[in-house]
């Protein structure tokens, strides 16, 4: 199993998405979702190879992967390294994800 290493974005991005729940549909739905993103790690740690590599190619960044949450319409975005997984930005479906990653690219 192999350690996680969750970018500053990436852990803004569950905490800005665990309040937007919080706020528009009460607690509960933000508990489940931040357990849901959480399972959604633990799935990756024990398989990195498991997510797709379609929207990093499609964004021209080698070796960048996702993995779709269970319950809602996210998705982590990370690197499998030798040493531990790099998780990049955890973005929701209704997001220009492709304009994200780029910028985020760009940033780097």
């Amino acid at each position: 199993m192999k350690p996680l290493l969750l970018r500053p974005a990436a852990e803004e991005d569950l905490v800005e998405a665990t309040r937007h729940y919080s706020v528009e549909a009460g607690r509960l739905v933000a508990e489940r979702f931040f357990d849901d993103a959480l399972a959604a790690l633990d799935t990756l740690k024990q398989q990195p190879l498991i997510g797709s590599p379609r929207l990093g190619q499609m964004c021209d960044v080698p070796g960048l992967r996702s993995w779709r949450l269970k319950e809602f319409p996210m998705q982590w975005f990370y690197f499998d390294t030798p040493r531990h997984l790099d998780v990049v930005r955890l973005l929701g479906d209704r997001q220009d994800i492709l304009a994200i990653l780029e910028s985020d690219r760009q940033d780097r």
